[in-house]
């Protein structure tokens, strides 16, 4: 582990980066756990058990990827620890270059895609503290963030639904400028949360959703069905009207889109 001075940081950022690690999520939890304060960052070149939204793994070949992990420790009630996420999304949307941002949208929950193709993937997860959690002023949240910086193909499984900033721009992002811009937009978002400006989140959020109005397969694990996203709640919970009608809210669970955006 290396602190990463070509990074600018700020009183806010505490940023380590590793040359090769399991999973940045993991080691942020860990030092979340032992007590590390808001702000830590861990970013790496590799990750040899990188892990996506549903238990599934994030593979990318070595410096190709911005791969980073941010500890936020935030005072929000419960049941609005998913606009963390959302605000990490957001965060990562905005602090793509303009004219990459401009093109790129959010795939609910909280993938990055231009087009129909994902460029990045966030993940979440937080860490409640001891005793009555109804109560707890503040909760810790782990947020991962994937994206494809600097390759020109992908495997076969998932050519068709992958980009790269490499692959949509013409000109380079280095790994550095990314995670800067990100993490200024993070720190903006992150502000709105811990002032209580919530519904700042949301509406940015849904205004960047290409999810909306588009006809999704939702799989639940023991269901299955097709409807019409149509809206998120103020706790981002997708809101699809089903085929025969019947009007569903989506917490958690697999969604794809079933035409183009």
């Amino acid at each position: 582990m290396e602190t990463d001075s070509a990074i600018d940081r700020s009183d806010r950022w505490d940023i380590r980066h590793f040359p090769t690690i399991d999973s940045t999520n993991r080691w942020v939890l860990d030092e979340a756990r032992a007590g590390a304060p808001s702000g830590l960052v861990a970013s790496a070149d590799h990750q040899s058990a990188g892990r996506g939204r549903l238990g599934r793994a994030w593979v990318a070949p070595p410096g190709t990827s911005l791969l980073v992990s941010v500890l936020l420790r935030l005072e929000i009630e419960l049941e609005k620890v998913n606009t963390v996420a959302m605000a990490t999304s957001l965060a990562l949307l905005e602090g793509l270059p303009s004219e990459l941002s401009s093109r790129s949208g959010l795939k609910w929950p909280n993938d990055v895609v231009v087009g129909d193709r994902k460029l990045a993937g966030v993940l979440a997860e937080s860490i409640l503290p001891p005793g009555d959690k109804s109560n707890s002023p503040e909760i810790a949240v782990v947020v991962g963030v994937g994206c494809n910086l600097e390759q020109k193909e992908f495997p076969a499984e998932v050519s068709a639904i992958a980009t790269s900033c490499a692959l949509e721009l013409e000109k380079t992002i280095t790994r550095d400028d990314l995670l800067n811009s990100f993490l200024s937009r993070l720190a903006f978002w992150s502000d709105e949360i811990s002032s209580g400006n919530h519904w700042s989140v949301i509406s940015a959020y849904r205004a960047r959703l290409v999810t909306l109005g588009t006809s999704v397969r939702v799989d639940l694990g023991n269901e299955t069905f097709e409807g019409v996203a149509t809206d998120i709640d103020s706790s981002g919970r997708l809101l699809v009207t089903k085929i025969n009608g019947e009007h569903v809210v989506v917490s958690v669970g697999d969604v794809v889109h079933l035409r183009s955006f």
